[in-house]
């Protein structure tokens, strides 16, 4: 049946209704009209509105669903869907619901791929930018090091103090350019594996920012696509600064561990947490990339008790 007739039919079954129990019921209407008659019509108005408004709702309710899903869909939380409705539910509304899930695979595929053609673009600038940085600045750097080196070693008394302050100033530069290389292009991730990466992401986030890091971390991990090291790379990187930015936490907890078929990576901190409603653009890079390895991302957090982000990736049986 469709959508017009079965609304047409929930109308005529009230009209009916209400046309039989006029000509069988043993009421008449004087004329003019008693109070008494007056309030038995008006009764059974509101009697048959109210029927018709709850079958109608009961009838359009499938369509109440999809619109709410529309308004509250997104393509970073893929899996969502409805349910089709069976027989009672119209052919017209089985098909709506089956063309909405079928244009939400097409979308969320198409979405998965562009973010990982973004993602990937990303990490090649990264790479070229840490290249030049090392290659140019660091090298430049050095070079003025050796420099000033060489006149402090000749320079006078009243001079050597300057120079040798040019030194100290020059060599914490240089030093930045490093940290900086390090975070663009993790050469650790590259050489010895994602728990020695790691190790050295949280050391380096512990000395500059001074919050405690407890690392739980296994060591035989499966063997993972570059790719996917890359995003728990880059998954707690993120986790870790917003712990330190905005989440004004003391204590933040980095695990790691293979479950199964799963490699899953939780970062908690005992900060101030955050609001669903209030994700920023590092929340959402973070769920664009587990879209790139297949992975599951879930954020907890719940104002004044901290937050935790749980990434799970699935991986080959495989260890390292």
């Amino acid at each position: 049946m469709s959508l017009f007739w079965r609304i047409f039919g929930l109308n005529a079954l009230v009209l009916g209704t209400a046309t039989a129990l006029l000509l069988w019921a043993p009421v008449t209407v004087s004329v003019p009209v008693l109070l008494t008659e007056a309030l038995i019509l008006v009764g059974g108005l509101a009697v048959m509105l109210v029927a018709n408004g709850a079958l109608l709702r009961w009838g359009l309710a499938p369509l109440d669903r999809l619109t709410k899903l529309m308004t509250t869909v997104d393509l970073l939380r893929p899996g969502q869907r409805l349910p089709v409705p069976g027989a009672r539910g119209g052919e017209e509304v089985a098909e709506l619901i089956r063309t909405f899930n079928a244009m939400l695979d097409r979308l969320e595929q198409e979405r998965a791929t562009s973010s990982a053609q973004v993602l990937l673009a990303q990490e090649a600038e990264r790479r070229r930018i840490a290249q030049e940085l090392h290659d140019e600045v660091g090298q430049t750097m050095t070079a003025t090091l050796l420099v000033l080196k060489r006149a402090a070693d000749d320079a006078p008394q009243p001079l050597l103090e300057e120079l040798q302050q040019a030194q100290e100033i020059t060599r914490e530069s240089l030093d930045e350019v490093r940290r900086l290389v390090r975070r663009l292009r993790p050469g650790v991730l590259d050489d010895l594996g994602l728990a020695s990466a790691l190790v050295s992401l949280t050391q380096d986030f512990a000395t500059h920012t001074g919050l405690r890091v407890v690392r739980r971390l296994e060591t035989d991990l499966p063997v993972l696509d570059r790719e996917i090291e890359l995003v728990l790379y880059r998954v707690a990187q993120e986790s870790l600064t917003n712990a330190a930015r905005h989440a004004e936490a003391g204590r933040v907890e980095v695990s790691l561990r293979h479950t199964g078929e799963t490699v899953l990576l939780e970062i908690a901190d005992d900060g101030r947490g955050i609001e669903a409603a209030r994700e920023g653009a590092g929340i959402r890079g973070m769920r664009e990339r587990a879209l790139l390895a297949g992975a599951t991302l879930d954020i907890t957090s719940t104002p004044g008790t901290g937050t935790r982000i749980r990434l799970a990736t699935p991986a080959p049986g495989e260890t390292a």
